[in-house]
């Protein structure tokens, strides 16, 4: 069961639109983490500051948090082979789609992208299909 959090998660997500809108104005560039990440893996992208910035930014928020007392409630209801499993998918997708769900689903679709409300759609329609066959088929 996940918890109901609309506070946090409107924060959360103001935090993640403010991000995606200064990257685009600052660097041109779109939030999405795969290219992100892709730019700091040899081959190393000439503009690797930012980008091991920003996933430096993103590992260590959360442990700050939890420097600083607070406690990130996190539970996964599944095996450490389901997660990995699950990761390896994703990768697939993020191959074939041609970009990752956070940048589709955050920058593609505020710049009105027909293929990112595509692959979002896609995105969406899988994980429902996902979560129902292992909660209601496979009794997960």
């Amino acid at each position: 069961m996940t918890d109901f959090t609309p506070l946090q998660s409107l924060l959360g997500g103001a935090v993640i639109g403010l991000s995606a809108v200064l990257l685009m104005v600052l660097h041109g560039r779109i939030a999405g983490m795969t290219g992100i990440l892709t730019g700091i893996l040899p081959p190393v992208s000439s503009d690797w500051p930012w980008r091991a910035a920003f996933v430096v930014g993103a590992i260590a928020a959360p442990l700050l948090m939890l420097l600083a007392g607070r406690e990130i409630p996190f539970r996964v209801p599944v095996s450490t082979l389901a997660l990995v499993a699950g990761g390896f998918l994703v990768g697939i997708g993020v191959h074939f789609g041609g970009g990752c769900p956070s940048g589709h689903g955050i920058c593609g679709m505020a710049r009105l992208s027909p293929r990112s409300f595509v692959a979002v759609v896609t995105f969406m329609a899988t994980a429902f299909v996902t979560v129902f066959i292992i909660r209601h088929v496979m009794g997960g």
